[in-house]
Parts: C-alpha cells; sequence; structure tokens
C-alpha cells in the first residue's frame, strides 16, 4: 500500500488528490495546509494521518486542541509541513501548495529521498536549477500533476532519445479574457478574473489564468522536467481544454494526450506510474465536443507570457523575480489595490529593475522573493 503525504490538502488540488487516494485504498501518512482548520479536521478524520500540520501557527493550535481525542500529531509553521514531507514512513510527497512556499518542503522531501508528484509549479520556477540538480543526486523522480506537463510526460512515453523531440506544445484555455485586448482589460473586476471558462481552481491560480502568467510559469517549468530551452516551448490556445499538451519528434509526428478537464487524470498517473487504473473521472466522448480549436497565444495583450520566456532566456534568479512579483501583484488584485493590467506591468518592471544572479543558492532565493515583493509594493501605489 503506498503511503502518501499530501501538502496542501485543503485546496482544490488537495482535495481532488484524497479523492483518488480514497478509490485506490492508499494510506495517507500527512496532511498539511495553511489555515483551514474546519476541512483539514475532517480529512483527518477520515485518512487518519500520523501528522498534520499547519502553515498559520494559531490555527494549529486550535486544531490541536479539536483533534485532541485522536492520535494525530499537529505541527505548525513551515518547519512542521516540513517534517510533514520528510517523514521516514512516506513514499511520495504530493506537493499542491500554492506559490513560492511551496519550495522548502520539496527541498525537504528530496533531501529525504521521496518521490516527489509535484503540483507546486513555483518550485522549479524559482529554483529550477537547484532543484532538479538535488533530486538527480539523490536519485529521486519528480513526476508532474499539472495535466499540461503530465501530458507531456504522457506522449514521451515512446521517446528512446531526448534528440528524438523537436519542440513541446502546451495548450492554455486562454482564461475568461481571450480574445480581448489590453483596452477591454483595464477595469475588469475580480469577479470577471475568477470567471474560469473550464477548470476549477483556487482563487490565486485562476487570476494566473486569466492573465495567463500560469502558462508562462508552466513554460518555465516544462524547461526544467523536461530539459528542453524556452524557444523550444510553443503555447497554442484550446479552448475547450481537451488536448492538455503535445509533444513534436523530429519525423514532425505530433502525439497528445487527451481528456476531460478533470484533474484526478494526472494526480492518479503521478501516484501510480508506471500503472493505470480506473480513475473517478468521465469517459472522453469526442462527439460531445464535435470541433476543437487552436490560435495563437497574445503576447501582447497577456505580456506574462512574454516576461517569464525572457526571463527563462536570462537565467539566474530573473524566474524568481518573476514569480514572486506576480504572487504579490495577484495578491494586491484580488485585494482591489490595483488593476488587472498592472499585475503584467509590475512583473515587466520588476525584472527591469531588480538585479539578477547568475549563480545562487536557496538562500539567494529567498532573499530575491522578499526584494521582488518589496519592489512591487512599493511601485503599486505609484502606477
Amino acid at each position: 500500500m503506498k503511503k502518501i503525504s499530501i501538502l496542501g490538502s485543503t485546496g482544490s488540488i488537495g482535495k481532488q488528490s484524497l479523492d483518488v487516494i480514497r478509490m485506490r485504498g492508499f494510506s495517507v501518512t500527512a496532511l498539511t495546509a495553511n489555515s483551514n482548520v474546519g476541512i483539514i479536521e475532517e480529512q483527518a478524520r477520515e485518512f487518519k494521518p500520523k501528522f498534520v500540520a499547519l502553515h498559520d501557527e494559531n490555527a494549529a493550535k486550535d486544531l490541536k486542541i479539536k483533534l485532541a481525542d485522536t492520535d494525530i500529531k499537529v505541527l505548525s509553521g513551515i518547519e512542521g509541513i516540513c517534517e510533514c514531507a520528510s517523514l521516514e514512513e512516506t513514499d511520495t510527497v504530493l506537493n499542491s501548495v500554492v506559490g513560492m512556499v511551496g519550495l522548502k518542503p520539496t527541498v525537504a522531501a528530496i533531501e529525504a529521498g521521496k518521490e516527489i508528484a509535484l503540483a507546486n509549479k513555483e518550485t522549479l520556477v524559482e529554483a529550477g536549477k537547484l532543484v532538479t540538480g538535488l533530486a538527480k543526486k539523490k536519485g529521486v523522480r519528480i513526476l508532474p500533476v499539472d495535466s499540461e506537463h503530465s501530458a507531456i510526460f504522457q506522449s514521451l512515453g515512446g521517446c528512446v532519445s531526448h534528440s528524438e523531440i523537436k519542440r513541446l506544445i502546451l495548450t492554455a484555455s486562454g482564461g475568461p479574457f481571450f480574445g480581448k485586448k489590453r483596452g477591454e482589460l483595464k477595469n475588469v473586476t475580480v469577479r470577471d478574473a475568477l470567471n474560469h471558462p473550464n477548470w476549477s481552481m483556487g482563487a490565486k491560480i485562476t487570476i494566473d489564468s486569466a492573465t495567463m502568467m500560469n502558462k508562462g510559469l508552466e513554460l518555465i517549468e516544462a524547461a526544467w522536467l523536461f530539459d528542453m530551452p524556452a524557444d523550444k516551448i510553443d503555447i497554442v490556445v484550446h479552448r475547450q481544454s481537451i488536448i492538455h499538451s503535445l509533444v513534436e519528434y523530429v519525423d514532425n509526428s505530433v502525439i497528445a494526450q487527451l481528456g476531460v478537464p478533470d484533474m484526478r487524470i494526472p494526480i492518479q498517473y503521478a501516484l501510480t506510474y508506471p500503472e493505470r487504473y480506473e480513475s473517478p473521472v468521465k469517459q472522453l466522448d469526442l462527439t460531445d465536443f464535435g470541433t476543437l480549436t487552436f490560435e495563437k497565444a497574445d503576447e501582447e495583450t497577456f505580456s506574462c507570457i512574454k516576461y517569464c520566456k525572457d526571463a527563462f532566456t536570462r537565467g539566474g534568479t530573473a524566474t524568481a523575480i518573476a514569480n514572486s512579483a506576480n504572487e504579490e501583484a495577484n495578491k494586491l488584485f484580488r485585494e482591489g489595490k490595483i488593476g488587472f493590467l498592472e499585475i503584467g506591468d509590475l512583473v515587466g518592471e520588476a525584472l527591469e529593475n531588480i538585479s539578477v544572479k547568475d549563480d545562487y543558492t536557496l538562500e539567494d532565493i529567498f532573499e530575491t522573493d522578499i526584494e521582488a515583493r518589496k519592489y512591487v509594493t512599493e511601485r503599486s501605489g505609484k502606477n
């Protein structure tokens, strides 16, 4: 029986991961979340992990009281989450934490030799060179959970040599504002931006989809996961979200992975790889859709894609600057403090004005994170 620790169990991916675990009969060794005491208490009572951790220390104190009648140990803070990520009895750590905060637990899990099912794209965006290098050193597999990267991973199943790959093609839904130009997006609201056409996701990721920053981050993640330069990764808008991504080979044949837009498919594949099992997901019937469409991404209107490409090409801490600036700007937009278009503008400004370190340590990444967030906060009142 596979033993799994889930980081971010109260979020969308975390909840769907528990659906898969429930169906497969896997064992849960640890659950972590930010501060949602009610949901994680319910999860803990059902799955009976040995440990739970909440990032918010006051929430952890509350949870400890609520679980006092159980044998479950309650931990707190980033240290508690890292402990849950490195338990001796855990086989696989599924990291579905949202944002930069997911980096330390990923590193802790790799250091402990745990297989990683990665849904936290910021881990590779912030510190791809360090994380992939450490995983190689420790002999740890990083299995993608994002639907796009899982699709590429699956489409590479028959690939004999890396030299056979011509390019990777990431598909994008286009978010709620596909087809609109900058002038039409000036006054969009948070509610408008949260109205995603296909996927049910948390607020931060849904806003990233609206700006298409999410696709830029996925491009960087794909580059590290599959050892590809950014100029060999294309983004195509596919509104139906049926083809999840594609691989083009040197003979110009293209292999794609298709399925209904349901994250439980890539989650289950990451947890059961290399085997496949029945899933709780609806069977795909192409006749239900009739037509599948494909269009180029508009990088002028959705400038975050362009900034992410530039950051990866620049190298060093540039991608960390882009990610951390976006996290802060995304939060400010959700709080009603800046406009929608300012998110991309602030990412671009941060990349232009913050110094990039070509060779970096993990500590450099955390310092860059602080600097980028501070820059965005200070600039947001002046734009």
